[in-house]
């Protein structure tokens, strides 16, 4: 990907991140995330209906990566069942960690396919699939 045009996407979801607010609504699964290496501490409320992620949102104090990050991967996410959500942010994870993945799951997520090159932010992209994954770990576990 061209560093001008994934620079740009990043900055777009930046600064103005698709789904940024919570929700007072008890039928949301909730989770915090942080990072004990940056001022990222970030809260996410998924919801579920059907088998179908038809919301997730998050809120808090992050970096440009980890807000970025949120934001192209909750685009990524909804309307997708928790079979397709687990399986994007298998490949996203794996991509992060240069492993082989499959590039057509990810769209934009693509945008991070060389934070490795820069470890330090490796943790900042990898906030939000963290979040997600253990709300759809503890989906599964009800």
């Amino acid at each position: 990907m061209d560093s001008h045009l994934r620079r740009e996407i990043i900055l777009d979801n930046y600064q103005e991140p698709v789904n940024r607010g919570l929700v007072d609504d008890s039928s949301y699964l909730k989770t915090n995330t942080n990072s004990e290496s940056c001022i990222d501490n970030l809260d996410f409320m998924m919801k579920v209906v059907d088998g179908k992620i038809s919301d997730i949102r998050f809120d808090g104090e992050a970096c440009v990566i980890s807000t970025s990050a949120s934001s192209i991967l909750i685009n990524s996410l909804l309307g997708k069942s928790v079979l397709e959500a687990k399986e994007i942010l298998h490949n996203y994870q794996d991509m992060i960690y240069e492993k082989d993945y499959d590039k057509s799951l990810l769209g934009e997520l693509e945008v991070y396919d060389e934070i490795s090159k820069q470890p330090n932010r490796v943790n900042c992209a990898l906030l939000p699939s963290v979040a997600i994954n253990n709300m759809i770990k503890e989906l599964e576990n009800m």
